[in-house]
């Protein structure tokens, strides 16, 4: 039997705005990062991501209940809770972020940071080589956490059937309704 469906308003424009800006800023970065020729993009865009995440880490404070640190980051069990779920035949279902989503937020914001102070001080001339290996090995972490994030969001919107990439878009999401 099939349990009826609503949307809830989960994610809000500023969160939305945050995501998809955070995503296009990064991606740019990445892209441009090996030329002399488009390093001033590079740079605008690495600034663009610590100024994003200087908004996020206030918005996960003061934003609505879902953008809320305290109402998606958990510890260690919750993670393994979920993880398992997954493996079942009914997985756990969040309407915000779930706590493996909740890992790959954190992840991207304290490696969102470290790549871009790296690189501010790789520009400023602070570190040497050093400096730019650190903010190479960071800038390519992010991106693996990145393509994890894509690989979690497609498989908790098969197993969950829902999209939540359109849920980033729309900022609602299909829930269940309770009887």
């Amino acid at each position: 039997m099939n349990t009826p469906q609503t949307t809830v308003k989960v994610w809000d424009i500023p969160t939305r705005l945050f995501h998809w800006s955070l995503a296009s800023a990064f991606t740019v970065a990445f892209i441009t990062s090996e030329s002399e020729r488009l390093q001033n993009i590079h740079v605008t865009c690495g600034y663009t991501v610590l100024g994003l995440i200087a908004f996020r880490l206030l918005w996960g404070v003061v934003g609505n209940p879902y953008a809320r640190f305290s109402n998606f980051v958990r510890g260690p069990a919750a993670i393994m809770s979920y993880l398992r779920s997954l493996l079942g035949s009914h997985p756990e279902h969040h309407i915000g972020h779930n706590p493996a989503g909740a890992v790959a937020i954190v992840l991207l914001l304290v490696l969102g940071v470290a790549t871009g102070l790296s690189g501010w001080a790789n520009y400023s001339e602070i570190g040497g080589d050093a400096m730019e290996e650190v903010h190479e090995f960071c800038a390519n972490a992010m991106m693996a956490v990145v393509v994890v994030h894509l690989a979690g969001v497609a498989v908790s919107s098969l197993l969950h059937k829902e999209n939540l990439v359109r849920a980033m878009i729309t900022g609602r999401k299909k829930v269940n309704q309770k009887s």
